[in-house]
């Protein structure tokens, strides 16, 4: 299984909400004060999946993608 990690900063978006679904469906999630990538951080939601960066537009599109490549 993936490791998926979001960054705390990045919550404003909706990604607490995407990591606690995701922790519902089995898959392992840490969250973590910072994780970078500040850049894209201020942009829009995203999280790392196996340290690969993955943006969307929103926390439900981002959601989908990670439950894609995740599970």
């Amino acid at each position: 299984m993936k490791q998926v990690k979001f960054c705390e900063n990045n919550f404003q978006f909706g990604t607490e909400y995407v990591a606690d679904n995701l922790k519902k469906d089995g898959v392992s999630v840490e969250v973590e004060s910072c994780l970078g990538y500040c850049g894209d951080c201020a942009v829009g939601p995203f999280a790392l999946v196996d340290d690969e960066l993955v943006q969307a537009e929103s926390a439900d599109e981002l959601y989908d993608m990670i439950r894609e490549n995740a599970l």
